[in-house]
């Protein structure tokens, strides 16, 4: 009963120009993400109740509820030698692309600092998405991280002075639920944390 409610809810908050992907898959992924134990200080609650997330490519119902308030992160993946991107890194920004397209509003952090020929992994990212006609002033580079737990202590750092109302997280298919606990973790219950998977 109460998870229909916060549907309702959830649903209801909606600008009527709504463009999240509204299916019960981003339903429910917005209701765990803003309740129980995701949005905890308990590492221990927030693995359990993040296992109750659906892994998906579409939109979060929280982008919609406060789009320039709601950030969408990007996490990096090693370079090659020569300062290039993996294939698996350009699926991560395709999807983080989508998303910044359709919330023009939503500020962007790429995340990742280990470099490869001077350049690092959040430069890099920068540099592709400005190359895809997102405006530089939108992004912001955390370039310090060299794991997934300081892309999440790092990023969270770097907001605490915005206003930011939360974080949508963006990687692979089989990163992106550790990065949700490490994220929610760092957060410390304060902000709401949900996930978009990229192709690969």
């Amino acid at each position: 009963m109460f998870a229909a409610a916060a549907a309702a809810f959830a649903l209801a908050s909606l600008p009527a120009t709504a463009q999240a992907d509204i299916t019960p898959i981003t339903v429910v992924n917005g209701i765990v993400s803003t309740v129980g134990g995701c949005q905890s200080a308990d590492l221990q609650a927030i693995i359990r109740c993040t296992q109750f997330e659906f892994l998906t490519r579409q939109a979060p119902l929280m982008l919609d509820i406060d789009q320039a308030g709601t950030t969408i992160v990007v996490l990096g993946a090693g370079l090659y030698d020569d300062g290039s991107m993996r294939p698996m890194l350009v699926d991560r920004l395709n999807a983080a692309l989508t998303l910044a397209r359709r919330y023009p509003a939503a500020p962007i952090v790429t995340s990742g600092g280990v470099p490869r020929s001077g350049v690092t992994e959040a430069r890099a990212m920068r540099n592709w998405l400005v190359d895809n006609g997102i405006a530089p002033h939108r992004i912001t580079e955390e370039d310090r991280s060299r794991s997934t737990i300081e892309n999440a202590a790092n990023t969270v750092t770097l907001l605490a002075g915005r206003r930011t109302s939360g974080i949508v997280v963006v990687s692979s298919p089989n990163h992106v639920e550790r990065a949700l606990v490490n994220f929610r973790n760092a957060t410390a219950g304060r902000l709401p944390v949900s996930g978009v998977i990229s192709a690969g």
